[in-house]
């Protein structure tokens, strides 16, 4: 379970990775913890930054988590965390946003491509997420130090200003990489001294200087301790991707020989390094309903690994009970259509039995399970994030 620090000590609290910092009970915006954590940042917005002038002392990113059209996303196995910009409304410059966050942004990635020397004038990053508690709506998480930029991203492809359309309305906002660093606690004695403006005081964490002194990255990678996911982690778990994943399983239920169509385009959708050969026809698919390829080498010397894919569209569970799931023999089919160096994907509505789970995994078979969750977080983060939008999508391309 994880620490919870009461609100009545945050101003002395050290930042410990993952701990929960309690909000304050009185139901106003001085309930928020960080503003108590780190002074000088404020209690709202997405950013928050301490100090004036285009470098700051101290910047905090605050993730709500439940933003579908901008998901931030962490990577605990990498320690990569994407978080896009302040810019989502249309009627505004890529950098006219009211807290400056995209102007930050900015800075801060010019500073990383800049000299070496530059890299003492970017502040350190303060990543927390939104999490309810009993005693109060405004808790957080700490989730870790950050600092701008991801080993082997380059400069083209660590700030990016993607285009989103609301309304009719066309507009830009930055999606950001950056390093979860590999320190477990901040002190509350280098966060004293950040408010004077001098980052690189010798009570900083030593993965923090030495980032700043060699550009070298030491991200925080967490290996799953378990890798057998209940039917719970499977299943939707809000409200919009339960509509999400019940849209798609109407529109194929009475033709499920259509899903498998949609079951390769979504695998797709997770890596551009995804290529579909063929959709199998279901007379002689000899259990792969679609095969294809993917691309481990380099764009001008590819190499290739080939996969199978099944899918099965079955009703999704109710309240997360898995009447329906797919089975061993589901999944034993699967297997044994892979071939020496290939692997299988499965795409299902619903979600792998855990015996299923246990023996694929226990084996080490090379088999990728998209479940009924899977698929409505690949199609949210593909901007396809309302009913409205699914039911257009699939008809438009998979007319059943």
């Amino acid at each position: 379970m994880a620490k919870v620090i009461p609100y009545n000590e945050l101003k002395i609290a050290e930042l410990i990775v993952d701990a929960i910092y309690e909000g304050g009970a009185v139901g106003n915006a001085n309930d928020d913890p960080i503003a108590r954590l780190l002074p000088g940042v404020g209690n709202q917005g997405g950013f928050r930054a301490a100090g004036r002038g285009a470098d700051k002392q101290l910047v905090v990113l605050y993730s709500s988590g439940d933003d579908k059209d901008w998901p931030d996303q962490l990577d605990l196995n990498t320690g990569q965390y994407t978080y896009y910009g302040d810019n989502k409304t249309p009627g505004h410059e890529l950098h006219d946003t009211q807290r400056g966050g995209n102007r930050i942004l900015r800075r801060v990635f010019e500073l990383l491509h800049g000299s070496p020397s530059d890299r003492k004038l970017i502040p350190p990053f303060f990543v927390f997420r939104k999490l309810v508690t009993g005693n109060s709506t405004r808790s957080v998480q700490f989730k870790g130090l950050a600092v701008p930029g991801f080993f082997g991203a380059s400069a083209t492809e660590d700030l990016v200003a993607v285009w989103k359309s609301t309304g009719g309305q066309r507009f830009q906002n930055y999606r950001a990489l950056f390093t979860i660093l590999d320190s477990q606690v901040v002190p509350r004695s280098w966060i004293k001294t950040l408010a004077t403006g001098e980052a690189c005081d010798t009570n900083a964490p030593k993965v923090w200087l030495d980032w700043v002194k060699s550009g070298k990255y030491m991200p925080l990678t967490a290996e799953p301790t378990t890798v057998i996911r209940t039917i719970e982690q499977q299943t939707p778990d809000t409200a919009l991707k339960n509509e999400i994943l019940e849209k798609v399983w109407s529109h194929f239920k009475n033709s499920p020989i259509k899903f498998e169509a949609f079951a390769a385009r979504l695998y797709q959708m997770t890596d551009q390094r995804v290529v579909i050969d063929e959709i199998t026809r279901a007379s002689v698919d000899g259990g792969r309903d679609a095969v294809g390829h993917y691309l481990l080498g380099l764009n001008d010397d590819p190499v290739y690994a080939e996969f199978s894919l099944e899918a099965k569209c079955y009703k999704p569970p109710i309240n997360s009970e898995a009447s329906n799931s797919v089975g061993v023999k589901e999944v034993s089919r699967l297997i044994s259509r892979i071939r020496h160096r290939e692997f299988g994907v499965l795409v299902t509505t619903s979600v792998i039995a855990r015996q299923a789970y246990e023996e694929v995994r226990g084996d080490r078979h090379p088999i990728i399970f998209i479940c009924g969750r899977d698929i409505a977080e690949i199609l949210i983060k593909n901007g396809i994030n309302t009913s409205k939008q699914v039911v257009d999508f699939l008809c438009d391309q998979f007319k059943v």
